[in-house]
């Protein structure tokens, strides 16, 4: 398994790829399918944009300053993100809303990992060495293990409010 920080960024996105897909291949199955899915978006959202807001975020901010306006965009995205995690977190999936502001919520994060993945990723390889983001990766992944698994818990709250205070 690589240890690249963009590497391990893009197999999320991936993961969450997958999800997105079958949540709308479901959304006019039973409502237990769908809340099984969405339980399971926001797992893996709330892990990956924490470990974005924990490392990757301050330490790209910190070597590339020239990239700065990129990071203030992407956390008001994950901003954007841990609000509707947030409610679709104390929803259930038989509610009226529930199904379009989880479609908005996928809207919202395929934006934001495309702009990730077309615009800034190829901007952080190409300035910094495959070293420095290996050693990105390694903290990632040693992170990883403790990090928030719901929108709710202490970590991701605290997550969520350091971004709109960054």
């Amino acid at each position: 398994m690589s240890t690249d920080a963009i590497v391990l960024l893009k197999e999320d996105h991936k993961e969450m790829r997958r999800l997105f897909k079958a949540f709308q291949d479901a959304e006019e199955g039973p409502a237990s399918q769908r809340q099984k899915l969405v339980n399971q978006i926001l797992e893996a959202l709330t892990v990956h944009t924490y470990l974005e807001n924990e490392v990757m975020y301050p330490e790209v901010r910190r070597l590339l300053p020239d990239l700065e306006d990129d990071i203030l965009e992407s956390y008001e995205e994950h901003h954007v993100a841990d609000v509707l995690c947030a409610e679709l977190a104390s929803m259930d999936a038989t509610d009226e809303r529930f199904n379009a502001k989880t479609t908005v919520l996928i809207e919202n994060v395929t934006h934001h990992v495309e702009e990730e993945e077309e615009e800034w990723f190829p901007k952080v390889r190409d300035a910094l060495g495959r070293k420095q983001l290996q050693e990105i990766g390694e903290r990632m992944i040693a992170l990883r293990a403790d990090a928030p698994r719901t929108p709710t818990a202490p970590k991701a709250i605290k997550k969520a409010m350091d971004a709109v205070t960054a």
